[in-house]
């Protein structure tokens, strides 16, 4: 046998932490490794596969495609990119779309479009973007210049200016960092990356209205948060809020490399040709895809059953937590959910592993599960009865 660990390892960046582990095929909840053994996916390739692996419509409708039209450039028009952008302004407050091919690019072209419109609308001086500390918004430097994890940055000084951080939820905290030169507030409704870390229901309207008395751009990162990953197509639904400005990427094309920045159409505006480009952004076979993903997740019922789903695994989960000290805190939304432990997680990521079941851990401590939303509630006790098992061999 081929290994391909290896292999890898003496060829590819050393960028990840990856686990020892090859995956060959996917369906469903499911993925099966190069040995054919079959493994329960609670982390759906962290927010992305939100529909399952391999779902049927999703690989017809791009196989279809791929045999039509795959790539022509954004100088002219295709159809599957128009139908995308009118499905996703039809379901969202957006009035315009632009599309590219990550959360990170999302993220880019969201943090010039609030500046390019603040100078319009004002002048030159109003550039600053207040972000959250604990927050993470990609790998590419504005991005990274606006995520508030010291951890991503170090070795990549200097970061771009205009960046100024306070604590996610505490609204005393940003009024204060408002000044004259403050273009626009950028947050996660939820931070995945930084712990799954919810808002007090009343945060996201205070900053609403916050970001209205002092002519500032709410800009919302949902790019793990989107596509119906917490029970509602955005979070920021579950709060009654609407942006100005929103990147969304990971779920909307299942699997396939798609972002979009979101806009009303006031905001928009700010961009006219030549102002920023995508050169494989909204392209026909993917966009075929997404539109695919949205059409599903937006049928009658899909997202109701994902909150119906969401209640079942928070109550067994905190049913779980009961038993083991070890878990301190249980948090989520939808199918997003972190389990904050009083120890390090990785010892629970192997023993999961190793039983057949497919966690993640971020900042450490919190365990991470995002199942995809297709999963059945037998798949969920089984995910839960698994789980169970790592850690009384993990924390025994």
């Amino acid at each position: 046998m081929d290994n391909w660990i290896a292999r890898a390892d003496r060829v590819v960046m050393q960028t990840y932490g990856r686990q020892p582990l090859v995956l060959v095929r996917g369906e469903g909840c499911r993925v099966w490794d190069e040995a054919g053994r079959e493994y329960l996916d609670f982390v759906a390739g962290l927010a992305v596969c939100n529909l399952g692996h391999a779902h049927p419509e999703v690989a017809r409708a791009a196989a279809a495609q791929l045999t039509t039209l795959v790539h022509v450039s954004n100088l002219y028009y295709t159809t599957p990119m128009v139908e995308l952008a009118e499905a996703l302004v039809s379901h969202t407050f957006a009035d315009r779309v632009f599309f590219c091919n990550s959360g990170a690019e999302a993220l880019e072209g969201l943090i010039k479009l609030c500046r390019r419109y603040s100078r319009e609308k004002y002048g030159p001086g109003r550039h600053k973007i207040i972000c959250m500390l604990n927050s993470f918004h990609g790998r590419t430097f504005g991005a990274l210049s606006a995520t508030g994890q010291e951890k991503f940055q170090q070795g990549f000084e200097p970061l771009l200016p205009g960046f100024v951080f306070v604590p996610f939820n505490d609204l005393p905290a940003l009024e204060a960092a408002v000044d004259g030169e403050t273009c626009a507030v950028l947050l996660e409704p939820i931070q995945g990356e930084g712990g799954v870390n919810l808002p007090d229901p009343g945060y996201l309207p205070a900053v609403r209205r916050l970001c209205d008395a002092r002519g500032l751009l709410l800009a919302l990162d949902e790019v793990q948060t989107g596509m119906g990953r917490t029970g509602r197509l955005f979070a920021h639904e579950h709060f009654g809020i609407t942006p100005d400005v929103l990147a969304t990427a990971k779920g909307l094309a299942n699997g396939l490399p798609m972002g979009a920045l979101l806009a009303t159409g006031e905001v928009a505006q700010a961009f006219v040709p030549g102002t920023h480009a995508s050169t494989f952004g909204g392209g026909p076979v993917i966009a075929r895809a997404a539109l695919t993903v949205l059409q599903t997740l937006t049928a009658p019922g899909f997202l109701a059953a994902v909150r119906e789903k969401g209640d079942y695994l928070v109550r067994r989960l905190t049913g779980l937590a009961r038993g083991w000290p070890v878990i301190t805190q249980v948090r989520g939304l939808g199918l997003m959910w972190g389990l904050e432990l009083s120890r390090e997680g990785a010892p629970l990521v192997a023993a999961a592993r190793e039983r057949g079941l497919l966690i993640n851990c971020t900042q450490g401590n919190i365990i991470r599960l995002l199942p995809p939303l297709v999963i059945t509630r037998e798949e969920l006790d089984r995910g839960l009865e698994l789980l169970a098992q790592a850690m009384e061999a993990a924390y025994p």
